[in-house]
């Protein structure tokens, strides 16, 4: 399936490091949020006894590095609004499918 890159807090880290350290850790991006998106709750893993997260999402502009997917993601890639796989496909099809229904 196709996923937002993202990971988890450290015990004292701050939401924003983390968003900076996990993009870079996945797609050896540096990148800056411009701009908070919202909170969404999903399952992590499947079945039933799958836990939830809570994920904290942002949009961000990249501001340097090289793209490239880190060992654990298969693929990085980077679609145009009306060409994104399907949200079936998709990991954070719910924060995607909120993000696509704004102008």
């Amino acid at each position: 399936m196709w996923d937002l890159p993202g990971g988890f807090l450290g015990e004292d880290e701050h939401p924003l490091d983390a968003l900076r350290r996990e993009l870079n850790e996945e797609t050896g991006l540096d990148v800056e949020p411009t701009r908070w998106f919202g909170v969404f709750m999903v399952p992590y893993g499947d079945g039933p006894g799958a836990r939830w997260v809570l994920n904290l999402v942002w949009e961000a502009r990249v501001t340097g590095g090289e793209p490239a997917p880190a060992d654990d993601v298969s693929e990085l890639r980077w679609f145009a609004r009306d060409e994104l796989p399907p949200l079936d496909e998709t990991a954070m099809a719910e924060a995607l499918a909120a993000w696509l229904e704004q102008p």
